[in-house]
């Protein structure tokens, strides 16, 4: 990157930064679907939601084609990233799993996002290799050890409104005293906001917004399909409970694979039987698409920016469309 990419990229991220920091502020919940892909960044922003967040879990899946369970590195993870911040003006946080190390690789690992344009991250309590908050066998590291990563992340970030997002996956292990105990001391680190995952119960959600004194975010998985590890509460109730934001890691790559697993079972049927078959209903059209994409805005600057003779006989745009 150069250093006229990395101001413009400087100046963009600020604005965002705002932009999420003023909607915590607001007192509304905060609703951030999960986001994995430039389609995922684009049909969320279309829809008309403030935030997205990413998932690690998805973007693992996605780029790589392998389960969460702490394989991604840190290049692959911001790289990605900063592409998803490029294709949409909302502001999104990021899943910086672990933080890849300890405080001083938490400290790298945050100016690598902050640096990615992002509006904040988040960090997880997990050993490394972490996995999945939904999986077995997870363990996490001491609360001292934790709270110098959250030290270390505020300290890092260049913009104070860089959003320090800490996760903690201690209610599975060391229950719901152990996890009010983490969610006090991670506040008083500095951490922006508490991210207690896989919680239950609503008397659990109640305790540690209790004691967070910051906002509290809650992982809606599937958000429209209910998992054994996040029950669906209505958004209302989770606003009542103090809850801040909710995100949605799990929904859009869910209604995805559902949505290509259904495409690819119609076409085993076309190759079966020979006959071809026309469901609009089934699958975006090429307008469609383009238009998510962006592709009209490209088009417009395409028509401002080259020449009379290049539009003519490159593009086919005719003098009157400029």
């Amino acid at each position: 990157m150069t250093q006229g990419e990395a101001l413009v990229n400087s100046q963009a991220a600020t604005g965002k930064v705002e932009q999420y920091r003023a909607y915590m502020n607001s007192g509304e919940l905060m609703v951030a679907p999960g986001i994995y892909d430039g389609y995922s960044a684009r049909l969320v922003e279309k829809a008309g939601f403030k935030c997205a967040a990413t998932s690690g879990a998805a973007i693992s899946n996605a780029i790589l084609g392998i389960d969460d369970i702490g394989v991604m590195g840190l290049r692959e993870n911001v790289d990605h990233c900063r592409y998803l911040a490029r294709s949409v003006a909302i502001p999104i946080t990021c899943d910086a799993d672990t933080g890849y190390g300890n405080p001083m690789n938490v400290h790298y690992t945050v100016q690598m996002f902050e640096e990615a344009g992002v509006a904040g991250i988040n960090i997880e309590d997990q050993v490394a290799p972490k996995r999945c908050g939904h999986m077995p066998g997870k363990e996490v590291i001491p609360l001292a050890e934790m709270v110098k990563k959250i030290e270390a992340a505020c300290l890092a970030r260049r913009n104070d409104g860089f959003v320090i997002v800490a996760r903690t996956d201690a209610l599975a292990i060391e229950g719901i005293e152990g996890a009010v105990r983490r969610v006090r001391a991670y506040a008083e680190a500095g951490a922006d906001m508490i991210f207690p995952d896989a919680v239950k119960r609503e008397e659990d959600i109640a305790r540690i917004v209790a004691a967070a004194g910051v906002p509290v975010s809650i992982n809606m998985g599937f958000g429209i399909r209910a998992r054994p590890t996040t029950p669906l509460i209505p958004l209302p109730r989770l606003k009542a409970l103090g809850v801040r934001r909710v995100s949605l890691p799990r929904m859009l790559p869910g209604a995805a694979i559902r949505a290509m697993s259904n495409a690819l079972e119609m076409m085993k049927q076309v190759v079966a039987t020979g006959e071809p078959v026309d469901h609009p209903e089934m699958v975006a059209g090429i307008d469609e698409i383009t238009a998510l994409m962006g592709y009209s805005e490209m088009r417009s600057l395409e028509a401002r920016l080259l020449t009379t003779d290049v539009l003519e006989t490159k593009y086919g745009i005719a003098p009157a469309e400029k």
